[in-house]
């Protein structure tokens, strides 16, 4: 058999993925200003609106790096109201 290689993420293990409620109405624009500034965050991997759900986001991010009130955080700082679902 030969030898596989692929790119492993650090600590997969401890990635955590969340649902965040937007409570405001944002254009694609604004959205996309939100998820940039989300993943320039320390410890975030990858946030996305869920299509044709604009209100809600996922965030997937290193809950050794971040907590989930950390993340909330990085959205309400970008002046959007914003409540913490839960886990994916």
């Amino acid at each position: 058999m030969g030898n596989i290689a692929y790119h492993l993420h650090q600590n997969p293990q401890h990635h955590v993925e969340i649902i965040l409620h937007i409570d405001e109405t944002l254009g694609e624009s604004r959205r996309g200003d939100l998820v940039d500034a989300l993943e320039e965050m320390d410890g975030i991997k990858s946030a996305e609106f869920c299509p044709l759900r604009y209100h809600l986001m996922l965030v997937n991010y290193d809950r050794d790096v971040l907590s989930s009130q950390e993340v909330l955080t990085g959205v309400v700082s970008q002046n959007i109201h914003a409540e913490l679902i839960g886990p994916v």
